[in-house]
């Protein structure tokens, strides 16, 4: 297809409009006030790593001479860099509004977040404690000069600038270091109703004297900065090294990349800011943003809930699933029908007691499963241990370079490996990403699979937050197609052919535009055809390409992309049969799900893979069939569920505008009406 201008929109201009329904979200006051505050921190989070990311990338491209027009959608490397500043310059400074609105509403809560020049007597007392007892032991403040090097700024951590400034001209500068083993949120002794907290940031700038009291000075101020680093891992070629080596050295070298933006408080002087941007290097190039008195907004996904449950969303209490039971043996219930978990509305404890269950189980010989992030502490790496202890075969295929978890896997993977885990370290050019486990048991002198294949990762955290479809299955079928793929990664150079599953690098294209054609050719000879997808992003131009074929050929397409989307939808001629919503709301959408007519007789998968050029030609990815016609039924209806959203559905369009999708329909919330359609389940 010819690539003219609005065929496809900028992968990153898109994920800049899917931070701005993270702002959506801190801006709605329908949301609960402190939430509000967590989604500008998550706002803030995401921004960072699309700096240390994307934005890097772009200025990789630029800095390399190349215009990439081709690689990024039509668009120079730089002048795309200075629309990303542009964009979010806009974004930021919208945010630091919506916070001053939040504060202000907190106060009617009689919540006051106070800074330096609002401290009474009283509270004067416990910050100065505070400050000797926890802030100034562990205080790092780094003079600057002419004459001394300036060290590494921390990747993402705050700085105030200090500058000292004497009658004689004689100025002095510093930067006080607001480490991340610091609070950010300090809350202060109550005063009857009223909560008062001040952050770390006007603790210090209150207590600048304090800090530097041995030297001489007329006045001081401080103002923050922040620099966001490149985030891209560049590997040693030194054939010595083992692979886990190689790695954490090349995460340690990420923090001190290349730096990519600088945000600074826009009071600042200009001698200050100008004395900083010399000292750090800082280029034209680098993205400046001009921001608000403090930084580090991710912070505020930690604010302190000061016991107000009032001001938080309601805690679900996950549901059991239907006929499965803790009492009763998983192994005995799969091996009479499938099961799907939907966590968070399901408990994320069946997937822990399936795998303590084969830890424990005598006729269980061997257990295979891919890792791609694990809880802080994880209890599948702990079942995993006690099943190698128990003297099973494990084998764990684990993905080191999955992107800022790098140092976590590394540990876990050390502690497997000493207690006698089979550790496989991915595949060369490839990241594993697919999540999926097979466990072969000893039934009547032969071996009988078990397993389960996953949209997300094998998690307890993010399975308290993130929606993700997990099958547990004894379909021998599937489950021999998943064992061929663990045997690719210990055998990579042979390519294996399975029958039920979808495997990325090497089918995934070729098997959806099957699909695809498939209801295309259904459409052209006047059956039934549709296609409705879920995932988290779509970037591959061919996807898009192919969804524009269908469209054109009167194939009806619903998609819910919860991130960026470069396909157009709605144009006439290229894409009118095309219908595109995103959902932010409570929990994050991650599921991946895939429903194809297949005339009135539909295929449905749930895929670990979105459709970007990663997932498709750069990842060992699998999409799963489901073949329970009670698990497609449910699958549909969840799909149906989401798709009438009118609450917290955006509608995806030419202009990116995120217009909420209203109707004059019955309110649908997706996510709280899922909860209600298994709750009614059982």
């Amino acid at each position: 297809m010819t690539k003219e201008k609005n065929v496809y929109i900028n992968r990153e201009l898109s994920w800049l409009q899917f931070n701005a329904r993270v702002l959506q979200e801190a801006a709605d006051e329908n949301v609960p006030l402190i939430e509000r505050l967590r989604f500008l921190g998550i706002f803030s989070n995401n921004l960072d790593e699309f700096f240390k990311v994307r934005y890097a990338t772009i200025k990789r491209i630029y800095d390399a001479g190349k215009g990439g027009k081709s690689e990024l959608g039509g668009i120079k490397a730089g002048e795309l860099l200075e629309e990303i500043t542009k964009v979010v310059i806009d974004q930021q400074s919208e945010s630091v509004d919506i916070l001053n609105g939040i504060e202000n509403e907190l106060e009617k809560e009689n919540i006051h977040i106070i800074n330096e020049t609002e401290i009474d007597e009283d509270q004067h007392h416990f910050i100065k404690n505070y400050f000797y007892q926890e802030v100034s032991p562990a205080l790092v403040v780094i003079f600057l000069s002419e004459d001394v090097d300036l060290p590494e700024l921390k990747d993402s951590s705050g700085y105030l600038t200090v500058k000292m400034s004497n009658s004689n001209g004689s100025d002095q500068y510093a930067l006080i270091e607001i480490s991340k083993a610091m609070d950010r949120f300090i809350v202060l002794p109550q005063k009857g109703d009223a909560s008062f907290i001040i952050m770390v940031d006007d603790l210090l700038r209150y207590c600048l004297d304090d800090i530097f009291n041995i030297f001489s000075y007329d006045s001081i101020s401080a103002h923050m900065v922040k620099i966001t680093r490149d985030g891209e891992l560049d590997f040693d070629s030194d054939l010595s090294k083992s692979f886990i080596d190689k790695l954490s050295e090349s995460v340690k070298d990420r923090k001190s990349g290349d730096p990519v933006r600088f945000v600074y408080d826009k009071s600042i002087d200009d001698d200050t800011l100008n004395f900083l941007l010399e000292r750090m290097e800082i280029d034209s190039k680098d993205s400046m943003i001009p921001g608000g008195r403090y930084h580090n907004r991710r912070d505020y996904m930690d604010f302190p809930s000061l016991g107000r449950t009032d001001l938080l969303y309601k805690k679900i209490k996950p549901l059991a699933v239907k006929g499965l039971s803790f009492e009763e043996s998983i192994f005995k219930t799969i091996a009479k029908k499938d099961y799907l978990v939907y966590t968070p509305y399901h408990a994320f404890s069946y997937i822990v007691k399936f795998l303590r269950e084969a830890a424990l189980d005598p006729s269980v010989k061997t257990i295979k499963i891919t890792i791609y992030r694990l809880a802080q502490i994880s209890h599948v790496a702990s079942s995993l241990i006690n099943a190698a202890k128990n003297g099973k075969k494990v084998t764990v295929s684990i993905e080191l370079r999955a992107r800022f978890d790098e140092e976590a896997n590394i540990n876990y993977a050390e502690q497997m490996q000493d207690a006698g885990v089979n550790m496989l370290f991915g595949v060369p050019g490839l990241k594993v990403h697919c999540k999926m486990c097979v466990i072969e048991r000893e039934e009547n002198d032969k071996l009988v699979r078990y397993g389960f294949v996953s949209t997300g990762n094998f998690n307890e955290s993010t399975a308290k937050i993130y929606t993700d479809f997990t099958l547990l299955t004894a379909n021998s079928k599937i489950l021999k197609d998943l064992n061929k793929v663990f045997n690719f990664f210990e055998v990579n150079y042979k390519v294996n052919r399975y029958k039920h599953i979808i495997t990325s690098p090497h089918y995934t294209k070729t098997k959806l535009f099957s699909l695809i054609d498939d209801e295309i050719d259904n459409a052209k000879n006047g059956r039934p055809a549709y296609i409705k997808l879920k995932m988290n992003s779509i970037s591959s131009y061919k996807m898009v390409d192919k969804l524009y074929e269908a469209s054109r050929a009167g194939v009806k397409i619903q998609m819910i992309v919860r991130g960026l989307c470069c396909l157009v939808p709605g144009v006439k001629d290229m894409s009118e049969n095309i219908e595109i919503i995103s959902i932010i709301d409570k929990f994050l959408e991650h599921t991946r799900l895939y429903i194809f007519c297949n005339n009135e007789d539909p295929k449905i998968y749930i895929s670990s893979a979105d459709w970007m050029t990663r997932n498709i030609d750069n990842r060992v990815e699998v999409s799963c069939p489901i073949y329970d016609k009670d698990i497609k039924q449910e699958l549909q209806r969840l799909y149906d569920i989401c798709w009438n959203d009118n609450v917290k559905a955006r509608i995806i369009n030419e202009t990116q505008d995120n217009t909420y999708r209203r109707n004059d329909l019955p309110k649908v919330r997706a996510q709280f009406d899922t909860y209600n359609y298994y709750a009614n389940k059982l």
